[in-house]
């Protein structure tokens, strides 16, 4: 007998599979309740992330992940490689941007300095410096390690330190020549690590017995001296263009990650100019902070200050260059200078401003970052802090305010016997009282 024939026995038949799938529909969909619920809820909530920014659910609470996989210990095991540096040369750059509190406190601007003293080589810029020009050299095959090649440079200490450091570390020799009223401390150090040290009277470019260019005719005579088959190489580092591209490529990128590109202004000294040169040219062309202001910080004396402001070294009662020291009028070291170089023409029209920052202020303000925040510097640190004041305030009162880049250049144990006992003698260091930071430095908000 066949089920369609029979109408009553189909209805039947059909009742009881229809009854048997929902209960199977009934127990798979309690299985699968809780994941749709879940899927529910997440979709709610981005919802309402996506309505009320990310407002949290008053019905939810939030769900907080929580890492507990063990961090890898460390051991001669770990996948990690340890963070070793090769050699000497490996200390140098990545210097840390430190905020100076009592500068920033007394101007209502943010004032940080690169910490370019704790370079680990000679412990100033030009590490990036010397090395650099070492690096150029011996890829144009003008210097060989290990052959008795000399390296030979005229410089008031700081370059010459980084040099005699490095030439020890990569196999030269190192000849400085140095104007003898340069600080004794700079002297020693010379000697101790190797250096043959040539000081010579003060005198002007044009003379052959200035230092620069005693040290250009070392470098000539080394060969015929020698005749060992070792060469003489002059590093130049007024005209040397390896000197402004060194911080170009390091000095510059550091302080824009450091910072986040966050600058109003960068203030910074210069003896042969590579560092203020370097870094605005990578701040205002390479990376394009047309705002950011650049600032000159030049020692009483120096000719600087009048090419940036007026467009000429010399000042109204004298003509360009018949200035016949080629030392400034000042007791700072390191900074200002009454000629152009290579490396500071290449950032000249970079420059916006200018600041002259007498002795008497640079004494103050080294004395001062003692006192307040326990910074002990030398003379050109304290130019560029003095200038660094003096740019905070004129943002300050043009309404724009904002973070000002400065350069700690060296320690002042260097400069003992000279900055630091004038400052002794003139009785700065005796604690200023309730004298305010502006009051010292005879400045006005």
């Amino acid at each position: 007998m066949s089920v369609s024939n029979h109408p009553k026995a189909y209805t039947s038949a059909a009742l009881v599979v229809a009854f048997t799938a929902g209960i199977c529909l009934t127990l798979g969909f309690k299985d699968l309740y809780p994941d749709l619920q879940r899927r529910y809820e997440q979709r709610k909530r981005t919802k309402e992330a996506a309505l009320y920014g990310h407002r949290e659910s008053s019905f939810l609470p939030p769900v907080e992940l929580e890492d507990h996989t063990k961090p890898e210990p460390p051991g001669p095991n770990s996948s990690t490689p340890p963070t070793i540096q090769i050699g000497i040369e490996g200390l140098i750059g990545h210097t840390k941007l430190v905020r100076i509190k009592s500068l920033s406190e007394a101007t209502g601007c943010e004032i940080v300095a690169k910490a370019e003293l704790l370079n680990g080589a000679g412990n100033s810029p030009k590490d990036r410096v010397a090395l650099h020009m070492i690096q150029v050299a011996e890829k144009e095959g003008l210097l060989k390690p290990y052959n008795g090649d000399t390296i030979y440079e005229g410089t008031v200490g700081s370059t010459g330190i980084s040099l005699a450091v490095l030439a020890r570390a990569k196999g030269y020799k190192c000849h400085i020549c140095m104007p003898s009223d340069m600080s004794m401390e700079k002297v020693e150090l010379l000697h101790h690590l190797g250096a043959t040290v040539e000081r010579v009277s003060p005198a002007p470019i044009t003379s052959q017995d200035h230092f620069v260019n005693l040290a250009r005719r070392r470098a000539e005579e080394h060969a015929g001296k020698w005749k060992d088959g070792s060469k003489g190489f002059f590093a130049n580092q007024f005209e040397s263009g390896a000197n402004w591209t060194a911080h170009f490529e390091t000095t510059g990128p550091e302080i824009f990650e450091q910072t986040q590109g966050d600058i109003a202004a960068f203030v910074s000294g210069a003896g042969t100019g590579g560092t203020i040169s370097g870094v605005a040219c990578y701040l205002k062309q390479e990376v394009g902070l047309k705002d950011v202001s650049i600032v000159l910080a030049d020692p009483q004396g120096s000719g600087l200050y009048n090419k940036v402001k007026f467009g000429v070294m010399y000042s109204s009662h004298e003509r360009e260059g018949t200035r016949r020291r080629q030392q400034v009028d000042t007791m700072v070291e390191g900074i200002g200078i009454n000629r152009l170089t290579n490396n500071f023409e290449k950032g000249v029209e970079l420059i916006d401003d200018a600041i002259k920052v007498t002795d008497t202020q640079a004494m103050r303000m080294a004395r001062w970052l003692v006192e307040k925040d326990g910074i002990f510097i030398g003379s050109s640190s304290a130019v560029n802090c003095v200038a660094a004041v003096c740019t905070a305030l004129r943002l300050k009162k043009e309404g724009k305010g904002g973070r000002v880049v400065t350069v700690l250049c060296d320690s002042g144990n260097r400069h003992l016997s000279k900055f630091w006992k004038q400052i002794a003698s003139q009785g700065l260091e005796e604690e200023h009282g309730n004298l305010g930071l502006l009051e010292l430095l005879e400045l006005e908000s």
